[in-house]
């Protein structure tokens, strides 16, 4: 029997599997990370040199590399029924990625926002989906220094440091607008929010844009009126009665189903017969729009591809890339029976 004892067994590295498989130690990483862009060819060459060679990543050598293959979202608020769709996406892509997330909640305070994303970057992560951020573009940039990031519901293409997934939220509107024209309305209002210090870079603004655009376009300029509710109950139905009782319009662009649904609501209930008496479409097309006797018709965003696009976009980032991307999704009508 041979004495071991005195020998050196080698510890495997990264490297190692690298050079067993005659590839750079990048190719190795991206396949332990089950990264986009591996081929199979590839993937199998790398996991033949990890099975002979007996390789185990270790998390802590990867943690102090500053690779925790873990991502932090932040979401705006809970109650926007199109958020949890997007969120999906987002979890579903980054776990196929080997990756792991971690949520907050900034509930569109400017205070509890930057907390998160400091909390986010004191625990290491890999990087940040932000989703419908209230922070001003000067702040994010400051923070994008620190962590790779990548902004959905906030339209900055003049950014340089952190990526934007949004819907064509101008265009949007218009194909609301445009629907609504077509079906022989003309007294068209959009119901919107409140204004708000840095609002030109929220969806909103985006999307009072595009009905202003379409109602000129179609020679409406005297009918555009854009009426301001609150987000949140019981502010929010209080205003839409007030703006049922003194309607002048035939047909109300709402900026999300959020108020969609609540003027849907209130309408109803102050005994008007949708679409004959009022016509409504909303934007984001949540699941809550498809509903009876709802049936309300919804510009769909594709949280899927929105999140999707988000996920691909952070690991590039995490990757190295340094050039910001500015991306609008292709927005459609989801016609129903509210007009």
């Amino acid at each position: 029997m041979n004495d071991m004892r005195g020998m050196a067994i080698a510890r495997v590295t990264i490297r190692t599997v690298a050079d067993d498989a005659g590839v750079s130690v990048a190719a190795v990483s991206k396949v332990l990370r089950n990264a986009y862009g591996v081929s199979e060819a590839l993937r199998a060459n790398v996991q033949a040199s990890i099975e002979r060679l007996g390789y185990r990543p270790s998390t802590a050598a990867r943690s102090m590399r500053g690779r925790t293959n873990t991502v932090g979202i932040l979401l705006v608020e809970m109650a926007n029924p199109f958020l949890p769709a997007v969120v999906g996406s987002i979890n579903k892509v980054l776990a196929a990625a080997n990756y792991k997330s971690l949520m907050g909640v900034g509930e569109a305070q400017l205070q509890i926002e930057t907390s998160l994303i400091e909390s986010m970057i004191d625990f290491r992560m890999d990087g940040v989906i932000l989703i419908a951020p209230r922070i001003s573009g000067t702040l994010l940039d400051g923070f994008a220094a620190q962590i790779p990031m990548v902004v959905i519901g906030h339209h900055e293409a003049g950014s340089t440091a952190f990526d934007t997934i949004n819907s064509d939220d101008v265009k949007g509107a218009k194909i609301a607008v445009n629907a609504l024209i077509a079906a022989g309305h003309r007294k068209i209002h959009m119901i919107s929010l409140p204004r708000h210090l840095h609002s030109e870079i929220d969806v909103y603004h985006q999307r009072e844009a595009g009905y202003v655009a379409a109602m000129q376009d179609a020679g409406l300029t005297d009918q555009i009126m854009i009426l301001r509710s609150s987000q949140r109950s019981p502010s929010r139905e209080m205003e839409l009665a007030e703006i049922v009782a003194n309607r002048t319009a035939t047909a109300y662009f709402c900026w999300s189903d959020i108020h969609a649904v609540a003027l849907y609501g209130v309408a109803s209930a102050a005994g008007l017969r949708i679409p004959k008496d009022l016509a409504i479409v909303g934007y984001d097309n949540s699941p809550i729009a498809a509903l009876q006797p709802l049936n309300l018709s919804s510009i769909d965003q594709n949280a899927d591809a929105i999140g999707t696009t988000a996920v691909k976009a952070l690991i590039s980032r995490i990757e190295g890339r340094s050039v910001a991307e500015h991306i609008l999704m292709e927005p459609r009508l989801e016609r129903r029976d509210s007009f």
